[in-house]
């Protein structure tokens, strides 16, 4: 055994298949090696794939020859004795599908095979033993989503060092068809719930075209029903957006907006949360300034949130739900504006009456505009942002209600002298829920990532474009 190996991988040809050489150390007794260990190889480029379960292919004879199956799950491989050619193909849609890559492997090497990329090994010792995990249970049902090629295809054109006339095949591996005639695996999906709001509306112009987003509304997957979630065949996805909340914010301090806000808040990002756990997917989730009390001039991603009414209350229980799933996205946004009613929208229309409304002065921040929440939330998912919690409102010097109201009159043509200010005391009706006073956002850690949101003054302004008094 080769003593002082250090714990080191290298990237191939192939997309995501990564070949490590791992630390074996040998006596007269034998040899040791760590096969797995979670925080080292995460460290030296293993992604963190969660494996369930562990399988052993022991074979007895030199030139026993198994594949080319590409599974619908990743896999990490290697010996515990013996020695095996290894061959890749990949198998995915894209433009590296038919790629192959081939490796020898002792107790010394391993090798990350993730979904969708087809694998196969040919013994050179006998008495050869194969060891691998994989992150997600094997059953019949799963079988169904395999794709192979045939151990001969003359594309691939793999150089078994035994030919395969003189080799141990399988008759069922021996059947499996050419490239040409090979069905690629799709790639994962992306699955948008509650796809029909403001922010859904946004996400489906923001991923046009783009066919692994699929979108969701309240028809197609009810969030709050636990049959949803086990109509689902996770295995497909890589990832949940969760674009559905309760945000009737006054509704929710009454006895039935209240049990509304918390299954739809609370309960139901609880039933993604381990959803995503299970599948080890990756969950994208919005969540509110509401979470926050106000009295901090500006929150940062790492204030301890303190809620004052029912529906921050809710958004904060589906925040720590959220972020006990290893791939989590929190987004923190506030004021959002897009389709459908909203305070831009109440005040324009008010704009074309000539109405003289009363706009709280004394609650402060910054409108967050759906179209740019759906371009933050793709950028993080494309770039692979770091998990964790990501304040993302637009630009600019925050504002009151009141100092927005009056630039909606202004950028209307409608006379600003009409919105009369008010403070929220002065406002507040029965069952008004409390807001916080600064709703202000720190935006350095989104833009820290690449993105940084355009003035929410810029964007009031193409908001109007299309409004007429």
């Amino acid at each position: 055994m080769e003593e002082g190996r250090q714990l080191l991988s290298r990237t191939t040809p192939i997309p995501g298949l990564l070949l490590f050489e791992l630390p074996v150390h040998g006596d007269g007794r034998g040899w040791f090696k760590e096969n797995w260990h979670r925080s080292k190889m995460r460290a030296a480029g293993l992604p963190d794939f969660g494996p369930v379960q562990n399988n052993i292919s022991f074979n007895a004879m030199r030139g026993t020859v198994r594949g080319i199956h590409a599974e619908p799950w990743d896999k990490f491989v290697s010996l515990a004795s013996g020695r095996i050619f290894g061959a890749w193909v990949d198998l995915r849609e894209g433009p590296t599908f038919g790629a192959l890559f081939t490796a020898e492997l002792t107790p010394g090497e391993a090798v990350f095979v993730p979904r969708g990329v087809g694998n196969a090994f040919q013994t050179l010792e006998d008495d050869t033993v194969y060891t691998y995990l994989v992150n997600d249970h094997w059953s019949a049902e799963a079988q169904k989503d395999y794709t192979f090629l045939n151990l001969a295809d003359e594309h691939a054109a793999v150089p078994w060092p035994i030919p395969l006339e003189n080799s141990i095949v399988s008759a069922q591996d021996g059947k499996h068809p050419r490239l040409a005639e090979v069905v690629p695996m799709p790639a994962r999906r992306m699955l948008v719930l509650g796809a029909d709001g403001q922010l859904g509306t946004a996400l489906r112009q923001a991923f046009v075209g783009d066919p692994t987003v699929e979108f969701a509304g309240r028809a197609q997957f009810d969030i709050t029903a636990e049959g949803s979630y086990k109509a689902v065949n996770w295995r497909d996805y890589s990832t949940i957006i969760n674009a559905a909340a309760f945000t009737a914010v006054d509704a929710a301090e009454t006895p039935e907006g209240r049990a509304a806000a918390w299954s739809i808040n609370a309960v139901a990002v609880s039933r993604m949360a381990r959803a995503a756990v299970e599948h080890s997917l990756t969950l994208v989730h919005l969540s509110s300034d509401y979470v926050f009390d106000g009295t901090a001039e500006v929150h940062f991603e790492d204030e301890v949130p303190a809620p004052l009414g029912v529906y921050g209350q809710s958004k904060a229980a589906g925040d720590l739900a959220a972020a006990t799933v290893p791939r989590h996205y929190i987004i923190r946004t506030s004021w959002v504006v897009g389709e459908g009613r909203n305070f831009i929208r109440t005040m324009a229309s008010l704009a074309a009456k000539g109405a003289s409304p009363s706009v709280v002065d004394d609650q402060w921040g910054r409108l967050s505009f759906a179209s740019d929440l759906a371009l933050g939330i793709r950028h993080l998912l494309f770039i692979e942002a770091p998990y964790g919690t990501y304040n993302l409102s637009n630009g600019g010097k925050p504002q009151s209600w009141y100092e927005i109201a009056l630039d909606v009159y202004r950028l209307l043509g409608a006379d600003p002298n009409l919105v009369r200010a008010i403070n929220t005391a002065d406002y507040a009706k029965p069952n008004t829920a409390p807001r916080p006073r600064s709703s202000v956002l720190d935006l350095s850690g989104i833009r820290a990532t690449g993105f940084d949101p355009p003035t929410a003054t810029e964007r009031l302004a193409e908001y109007l474009k299309g409004f007429e008094l």
